[in-house]
């Protein structure tokens, strides 16, 4: 393949989407009390909840460097076209340091071909994403059309979340512990969504898990068109029965062709915590 498809530790990718594409992972960064760990390298999945067990924190997260980037770009072969998915520039500096990174190696080799795209979303949005551009090459798409057609779908790309628990928002200084904790004695649900900019906005506030996982499913409705023509993918934070449960309702409810299902990484479930479901599909 003469396309060379990158992204970072945000995307939550089934090895076998990973492998089938050889897709390059630049590695974000989580830093705990004892040290900081690489996802996917220093850090998986068991570690992390491990860590944040037994030294009750979460970790703060620290995107690649430039020169992470760089270094990632100039192992791939000059015969390759470098097409690079970031999580969204509204929640990290990942996608800056890539365009960095990116110019610091045309300055010594200005024939490379190398785009960076701002997807405005994470985990399994970009796993929707690459999904997407496998089809497309298969298809024969050229470098300068997989480019156009991704930018044009990252606009259709709807990324919904519901949490289950207020746990690590906390734990992270990202909401006060009194309010963590009326949430949690009111049975506070929390439903999110990535913004049209990929800024990721709490929509909704719903009383009850059995009320939140259907205004979760329902919301769907809301912004797809046609589901039978898409996939839904999903990732899910250690509860993978109740992420089972939810996409049994969802695919009863809609008729989405495929959908892919996967656990959510260290970064991911930093923010979400134990039982945070994750949807992406395309709008039309």
């Amino acid at each position: 393949m003469t396309i060379q498809l990158m992204t970072d530790s945000s995307a939550d990718l089934p090895v076998f989407l990973k492998n089938k594409l050889h897709v390059e992972i630049v590695p974000l960064y989580l830093h705990f009390s004892d040290g900081q760990y690489t996802c996917g390298q220093t850090m998986d999945i068991e570690l992390f909840h491990q860590k944040v067990k037994n030294l009750g924190e979460v970790p703060r997260s620290a995107a690649p460097s430039p020169s992470d980037f760089y270094e990632a770009y100039k192992k791939i072969s000059p015969e390759k076209k470098i097409l690079m998915l970031s999580i969204s520039s509204e929640i990290s500096s990942t996608y800056s340091n890539a365009v960095a990174g990116k110019n610091m190696l045309l300055e010594e080799e200005p024939d490379r071909v190398i785009e960076v795209l701002n997807t405005k979303t994470a985990s399994c949005g970009i796993c929707l994403l690459i999904h997407e551009a496998n089809k497309k090459i298969k298809e024969g798409y050229q470098f300068n059309e997989l480019v156009s057609h991704l930018t044009e779908r990252i606009e259709q790309t709807t990324t919904l979340f519901v949490l289950k628990s207020l746990d690590n928002l906390v734990l992270g200084g990202r909401l006060e512990k009194i309010k963590g904790k009326i949430a949690k004695t009111l049975n506070i649900k929390v439903l999110m969504k990535a913004t049209d900019k990929g800024a990721i906005d709490v929509v909704e506030k719903v009383r009850g898990e059995k009320k939140s996982l259907q205004r979760f499913i329902d919301q769907i409705g809301e912004y797809a068109e046609d589901t039978e023509n898409k996939i839904i993918t999903m990732t899910y934070c250690r509860d993978k029965e109740r992420a089972m449960n939810v996409l049994e309702k969802i695919r009863s409810k809609y008729a989405f062709y495929d959908v892919i299902l996967e656990e959510s990484g260290p970064l991911i479930s930093t923010y979400g915590g134990e039982g945070a479901l994750v949807i992406s599909f395309f709008k039309k």
